[in-house]
This record gives structure tokens, C-alpha cells and sequence, in this order.
């Protein structure tokens, strides 16, 4: 029998790229100092971009590592994805005013910084490309930047997976009898209240890394041991 991966999972970045590439380098080196004869699986819960300075270095970041072959990286859509690629298909109008203020003012920027004019066609390929959730069903855990409908689970809607903050799905007393009793949900999307990561564990498991790090918080990594354990570390 093949042994497990280690799995590490990233919260919302929001244009921290210094942090990220810390964070990345943390990762490897416990990998190698701890894990190095499993795989390694990395998984970013989406918003890379916006409100922080350097929207181009984090994908720039994420696309570095996910060329390391070494290395197994999903990056999962997140809900500031999805409004900058509408915001770039539209050019103007509501969905673009929207975008700016949400701080698509600053990724715009940090393309400028970058040398580029526009964003380039590549990245929003790229950003389109993201799938909305990962199902590990061997390990029972579900990997996804907002949550996901416990009665509708595995078929809730991409608006769900993006942007819900639904009670139904924070309160996991209510998880019991639906589909999603005994899975653990990893998420980002909604900070933390005091910027700690969160485990809510009922009728299932809650693992919220949303640390608020654009809002003066860390950046988190949720590691996943392959004995089941889960740890965090941030920067």
C-alpha cells in the first residue's frame, strides 16, 4: 500500500506574495525534515488577489511552485477570482465598478508595477481554469474557499462554494442526518473573529485558515498529517 500524503492547505492570500513565498519555503522544509518519505500535496483555498500589494506575485508564486515536479499544487477558485475575471470579460460598467472597490484597484496596480498594461491573457486563463473544490473521499475532507450545502453536498452550486457563509454550513450541529455528516470541510473565505485558525468538530468537522491576513492577521497553513493529525503554522 502506497503511503498517504502529507497535505498542506493555504487560507486566503489576498496579494501577500512575500508571505506566500515564506510559507511555501516553511512547507518544503518540513516536508523534508519531517514528511519526506510521503507525497506532498499543496492546496491554495483561493483569493490570491485584491486589497493586498501584490496580486501578479502571488500567481507568479503559485505558478513557480506548481512547476516543481516534486510537489502535487491545486489551487482552488475563490470568490475574488470570479469577480476579476467577470470584471476583465466587462471592461466597465457595474461588475467592473464592483471589482475596483473590492480591491481589484490594487491587483490592476501590481500589474502596472509589473510592467504590464493590462492583465495578461495567460493569468486570466489561468484564473478561469480553477476548480471550485477538491473531494479527498479516501480522507474523508473537502477542500473549498467558502463551504459548501450540507443537504446538497456533493451537488451545491459554484455560488455556494465561492461565497456562502451560511449558518447551515458554520454550525455543524446541523450537519447531522445530511450528506455531509462526518466529512471535514477546510475553508477560507470568512476571517476568523480573532484572526486564529478555527476546528469546529460535531457532526462533522469544520477547519476555517481564513486568518485575515490582508486585514493584519498571519497567513496559515493547515497541515494534515498522514497519522490524521491536523497543525497550523502561519507567517
Amino acid at each position: 500500500m502506497a503511503a498517504k500524503k502529507i497535505t498542506f492547505a493555504i487560507g486566503d492570500v489576498h496579494g501577500e506574495a512575500e508571505r506566500l513565498r515564506e510559507l511555501h519555503a516553511l512547507i518544503l522544509e518540513r516536508h523534508r525534515l519531517m514528511f519526506s518519505s510521503h507525497d506532498i500535496r499543496v492546496i491554495h483555498l483561493g483569493d490570491y488577489v485584491d486589497r493586498g500589494p501584490d496580486s501578479l506575485g502571488v500567481i507568479n508564486t503559485i505558478q513557480n511552485l506548481s512547476a516543481q515536479k516534486t510537489v502535487e499544487v491545486i489551487s482552488l477558485a475563490g470568490n475574488h477570482e470570479e469577480m476579476m475575471v467577470k470584471a476583465l470579460v466587462a471592461g466597465s460598467g457595474t461588475t467592473y465598478d464592483l471589482w475596483i472597490e473590492n480591491g481589484g484597484d490594487a491587483t490592476l496596480e501590481s500589474y502596472r508595477r509589473g510592467g504590464f498594461k493590462s492583465v495578461p491573457i495567460a493569468h486570466i486563463g489561468w484564473l478561469m481554469a480553477r476548480p471550485s473544490v477538491l473531494v479527498d473521499r479516501e480522507e474523508r475532507r473537502i477542500f473549498v474557499h467558502a463551504g459548501v450545502e450540507p443537504e446538497d453536498f456533493p451537488n451545491e452550486s459554484e455560488a455556494t462554494r465561492l461565497w456562502t457563509r451560511s449558518d447551515r454550513f458554520f454550525d455543524v450541529q446541523t450537519w447531522s442526518g445530511t450528506p455531509l455528516e462526518g466529512w471535514t470541510v477546510v475553508h477560507g473565505h470568512t476571517p476568523t473573529p480573532n484572526f486564529e485558525p478555527e476546528i469546529v468538530s460535531e457532526q462533522g468537522t469544520r477547519v476555517n485558515i481564513d486568518t485575515g491576513a490582508v486585514f493584519g492577521g498571519a497567513l496559515t497553513c493547515a497541515q494534515f498529517a498522514p497519522d490524521g493529525s491536523i497543525s497550523f503554522f502561519s507567517v
